[in-house]
């Protein structure tokens, strides 16, 4: 099956989308994602530039070669770029082989370890009131599980929390907006959130929260220890990962389950993390994290500790990652749970698929390969739009450095 094919689709229904599509000698395609959120075209350079031109007369069946080849062959390894670009061939791969074995994705890898996969939604608002009222709309969906944030009162704005509740992006201007920002007004608000969810909501329902990398080690180790009478199923981000020691500190101090990793690109990003049972929850995505063979490995390793995985599943992840993410998630046998942020109708029209969700599952359809497809010509009429997240300044100006 060589590969005679492949090129990048970028698109833009309502938020900008990178694809890679192969396609092999008997017209067998597959589609990999290659967003990466405000530094989408960075991803499409790469591809179009050093990584298509090596593709052409390989044969499709050799992922794990093809994926040695780009990642040992490049003096310059990982970084959220290469890794982004190195997945979209690799899924795309995927694609290719378990349409080519006539199967849906996970019977590939291995076969069902569960029936559904659990998956938590967004509820967010500007007071405490609003966001209980939000969790409320979810529970009412099906839901089993929702991440709840909320405004801090002192701020103009709070990353998280967005006026549009359902198809929320958070890449909002043509340039960075800055957002100011106060941890100790933060710390401050949290808890009464969580106080007031469960004393409206009791303890069935499984609540997340998420720091956004925004507390130092004993901030963390605080808001943590705040939180544990509320029984949260995660707290998510409270510290930013480059230093993977800093999380000692923060373990220490806090039983309430911790999450890290949508921002990781590789396993050595999160060895230590794992290996000396700091996390409980690793959220490295497919698409950032060089697709489907290198989370396999960063899977299994956490297997051996006890970690579990909660893949991120923003808007800013196409559904061709969706897709990708739940078949991997139907098979893990260490499965944790799913983030599903849903797309708007026009994405969704881009990129056709077969997942549904039920009841607080999202279900991993039956069609051979990942299930996802993209609209060609639906993707031409949404062009690339430049458009960057926000920016933190504390409230004395400076920039904020954790």
């Amino acid at each position: 099956m060589k590969i005679t094919d492949a090129k990048v689709i970028v698109t833009s229904p309502g938020r900008n989308f990178v694809t890679l599509k192969i396609v092999t000698e008997d017209g067998t395609y597959g589609i990999g994602d290659a967003t990466l959120n405000g530094r989408e075209l960075a991803v499409a350079s790469y591809l179009e530039d050093h990584l298509v031109p090596c593709l052409i007369g390989k044969d499709a069946r050799r992922i794990e070669d093809i994926w040695q080849f780009f990642y040992r062959g490049a003096y310059w390894r990982r970084g959220p770029v290469g890794m982004t670009a190195i997945a979209a061939v690799d899924v795309a791969l995927w694609d290719i082989k378990a349409k080519a074995a006539n199967m849906p994705l996970y019977q590939l890898l291995g076969g069902r370890s569960r029936d559904g996969v659990m998956v938590y939604g967004h509820a967010n608002g500007k007071t405490i009131d609003d966001t209980v009222a939000e969790v409320g709309k979810y529970i009412d969906m099906g839901y089993k599980a929702i991440r709840a944030q909320t405004g801090v009162p002192g701020l103009n704005s709070t990353y998280g929390v967005s006026k549009d509740k359902m198809y929320y992006e958070p890449a909002d201007a043509d340039l960075p907006t800055e957002n100011v920002w106060s941890t100790s007004k933060y710390l401050n608000s949290v808890p009464e959130l969580f106080k007031t969810l469960r004393e409206t909501y009791g303890y069935d329902y499984h609540l997340l929260h998420d720091a956004h990398h925004r507390c130092t080690p004993i901030e963390a180790a605080q808001l943590g220890k705040s939180l544990e009478p509320y029984k949260l199923f995660w707290l998510e981000d409270a510290v930013p990962a480059e230093l993977q020691e800093g999380f000692r500190l923060f373990r220490q101090h806090t039983t309430t389950p911790i999450a890290v990793g949508e921002v990781f690109a590789s396993i050595h990003d999160c060895q230590q993390l794992i290996s000396e049972q700091l996390i409980d929850y690793i959220r490295t995505t497919i698409v950032h994290g060089g697709g489907i063979t290198h989370l396999r490995r960063i899977a299994h390793l956490a297997e051996l500790y006890h970690v579990r995985t909660g893949f991120h599943g923003a808007t800013d992840l196409s559904p061709i990652t969706m897709g990708a993410a739940l078949h991997f998630d139907t098979w893990v046998p260490n499965f944790g749970i799913q983030e599903y942020m849903r797309h708007t109708p026009e994405t969704d029209e881009v990129f056709p698929h077969d997942y549904r969700f039920e009841n607080g599952y999202l279900i991993a359809g039956e069609t051979p390969g990942h299930g996802v497809d993209i609209d060609e010509e639906k993707a031409a009429k949404y062009p690339y739009k430049r458009a960057y997240l926000p920016v933190n300044r504390l409230e004395d100006g400076s920039m904020y450095n954790w």
